[in-house]
């Protein structure tokens, strides 16, 4: 659906050139509806991809869930905190994407003195679709930061080699937790990789 309304019109007027003349075509043809009920999905599913990242991490920090790990992955529970804030950090952004995953699809204000009587609200839609983006690089960040950590504390030579090839990637960008510091900048570090990743992995297809 995005790819179509990409290649089509949802402006007023029309504006062509053909042969050196320029005409300009008033249709009306400016209701980007589809393109803000595709966001809103995209919204809720990216959303959703967050939610199930902070509950995975949530269970490596948790002491009464992570098997025998210590609490929050903490070189020295009780003395300092390891992943523990990461995980508030998480929650927080995963808290914030559910307010900006509301439909706005569904609102609608007149403009124009009236003559825009439904809007379809698509560039709210949009900019909220990307701050879901950057919240949910950030929380798989985190997860990804955290289970370094889990995977350190219970083995790395227990991982199949291209798991272990993959840890050894993040570890050259984030060091293990040795004792209490501000994670803010490995977690920029790692969304940042992610995003690049990400990119490259799109250029080759």
């Amino acid at each position: 659906q995005l790819e179509f309304e990409m290649n089509a019109a949802n402006d007023n007027p029309l504006i062509f050139e053909e042969a050196n003349e320029t005409f300009v075509i008033s249709g009306g043809n400016f209701h980007g509806q589809p393109i803000a009920f595709a966001l809103d999905h995209l919204k809720l599913g990216v959303s959703e991809l967050a939610n199930v990242s902070e509950r995975r991490l949530e269970r490596l920090v948790n002491p009464q869930l992570n098997g025998d790990l210590p609490a929050f992955l903490s070189p020295e529970p009780g003395l300092q905190s390891g992943a523990m804030i990461m995980q508030y950090a998480a929650a927080s952004l995963v808290s914030e994407n559910k307010t900006l995953a509301h439909p706005a699809s569904v609102d609608s204000i007149t403009s124009s003195a009236n003559q825009e009587d439904h809007v379809s609200m698509g560039t709210t839609a949009a900019r909220h679709g990307y701050q879901i983006i950057e919240n949910t690089r950030r929380v798989l960040a985190i997860e990804c930061v955290i289970a370094l950590q889990a995977a350190e504390l219970k083995g790395v030579e227990g991982l199949s080699p291209k798991t272990r090839r993959k840890y050894d990637e993040f570890r050259s960008i984030v060091p293990s937790i040795t004792h209490d510091r501000q994670f803010h900048k490995d977690i920029e570090a790692v969304a940042q990789y992610l995003k690049q990743s990400i990119y490259q992995t799109t250029a080759c297809h």
